[in-house]
């Protein structure tokens, strides 16, 4: 007896069915269609290909697909989602398609391309792309760039808490794994520290299991020693990298990637032995400290909150104007975007953006000082000339605006914080990214920020039409 074919029916039909393919509807009131209608795609994409065109070497190849990626980008701000789940939100979602303008068309890019897109914005493309948002919202009314806000907020890393015995361990681990693909002469470096790898395991080991149940001097003896053997193996990888250089051997795509690894391993443990050493004779922390071995940059942060008095990562430095929206700046370094040097920082960037100083202007007490005070409204004639200052004095200095005008400034000043937790939640992801650098980092924060932007927008423009947003 011959097996039957499973699905489908038995029964042949009379007519059979069209093998065209079924058009899906769109609601009108959709946010990413709202988004996509409004959107002037012509100046976003002007402003793209300036940031491009100022990173490649020259305009040969093939253009990238600016509309797609563009439209993939901001698609991803809206609510945070891995690079492959964007591809697949395009690939299968009819909204995102229309977003990205590819209703048209079966074509869908891959998750590498919509990624090396927006590595190549980075932070700074992400950033001209959100400016033109708030400047769209300004024009729309929605936001009301005379009245500012500023303050900082700290960006945490997704990196585990750091400490000494933390890092030499993921310097050795990671050193060892390197060797294994980054050519002949790692290999016989892996082979030559075998001994001292096996003693620092060893070392590492006993201070898990054993430390919590020693005094201070003897936790330190014991991090003291696993510092005298890691400087030794360190010793040994320098040797190993100047002798990589001189020799003729060549590597390819993946030893290149460890080979270059190893050379920042080598480099950044040269210098967190130094502040290894200086913290166990002092007791005080070195300056620039390195909290992570494979993101050297970051930084810890001292915010003095409850429960979190320091928080590792990246300095921001958030700007809102009336009406929610807001503009972020990435701190160059830790000692860039203080308080007291953001409360004009944030009145110089807005009359670069905005053409004139804001009318009125608040900020926490951090940024009170009388330099400051003098800069923004006493100095006649300066351009950074503030109508309404409304920082908050600290001890028992006055504020310099009247009562009413404090209490509409401590309003605005309050609402700030809500706008820099929304971004930090779980939906645009602005706290600990997804990412392995500094730049990717800064790109992360950017992206929050734009999609908080983006769907602000949308709500607005739609209640003024009256029109209820779904998606």
């Amino acid at each position: 007896m011959s097996k039957k074919k499973r699905g489908g029916s038995r029964q042949p039909e009379l007519f059979p069915r069209s093998r065209v393919t079924k058009p899906i509807g769109i609601e009108k009131n959709h946010r990413l269609v709202i988004l996509t209608d409004e959107t002037d795609w012509t100046e976003l994409e002007e402003r793209a290909e300036t940031i491009r065109m100022s990173k490649v070497k020259n305009a040969a190849g093939r253009p990238p697909h600016m509309r797609v990626n563009l439209g993939a980008m901001m698609l991803k701000a809206t609510r945070d989602m891995t690079w492959r789940e964007v591809e697949d939100q395009i690939r299968y979602y009819a909204p995102a398609r229309y977003l990205c303008g590819l209703t048209e068309t079966d074509w869908t890019p891959d998750f590498t391309t919509v990624h090396d897109f927006a590595v190549l914005m980075g932070e700074d493309g992400v950033k001209l792309i959100n400016e033109y948002v708030v400047g769209w919202a300004v024009d729309e009314k929605l936001a009301d760039p005379s009245v500012v806000v500023g303050d900082t907020t700290a960006q945490e890393a997704a990196i585990p808490h750091p400490n000494e015995m933390g890092l030499m361990a993921a310097f050795m681990t990671s050193a060892l794994a390197a060797s294994k693909r980054a050519g002949k002469v790692f290999e016989q470096f892996a082979s030559k520290v075998a001994r001292q790898v096996k003693q620092a395991r060893e070392k590492l080991r006993h201070y898990r299991l054993f430390a919590k149940d020693k005094s201070k001097a003897a936790k330190n003896k014991m991090v003291a020693e696993m510092t005298d053997v890691i400087e030794a193996i360190n010793r040994q990888l320098g040797r190993a990298v100047e002798e990589a250089g001189k020799t003729a051997s060549r590597v390819t795509k993946y030893g290149i990637v460890a080979r270059e690894k190893l050379v920042r391993l080598q480099q950044t443990m040269s210098k967190l032995v130094p502040q290894i050493r200086y913290w166990l004779k002092t007791g005080f922390v070195a300056t620039d400290k390195i909290i992570s071995l494979h993101v050297p940059e970051l930084y810890s942060i001292v915010r003095g909150k409850v429960g979190k008095t320091v928080e590792f990562g990246l300095s921001w430095g958030i700007t809102r104007l009336r009406g929610g929206f807001l503009l972020a700046r990435l701190a160059l370094d830790r000692r860039e975007l203080q308080d007291t040097k953001f409360a004009v920082k944030a009145v110089e960037d807005h009359i670069a953006l905005f053409g004139k100083a804001p009318r009125a202007y608040a900020y926490d007490r951090g940024g009170w000082s009388k330099k400051n005070l003098a800069t923004l409204k006493e100095l006649k004639g300066s351009k950074l000339k503030v109508e309404e200052v409304g920082l908050a004095p600290r001890g028992r200095a006055g504020w310099v605006v009247s009562e009413s005008t404090k209490e509409k400034l401590v309003s605005e000043r309050a609402q700030v914080e809500g706008g820099i937790g929304a971004v930090k939640s779980s939906r645009y992801n602005f706290h600990r990214p997804r990412a392995r650098s500094v730049r990717m980092m800064g790109a992360c924060g950017q992206h929050a920020v734009l999609g908080f932007n983006l769907n602000k927008l949308v709500r607005g423009l739609a209640a003024r039409n009256g029109v209820e947003v779904v998606g």
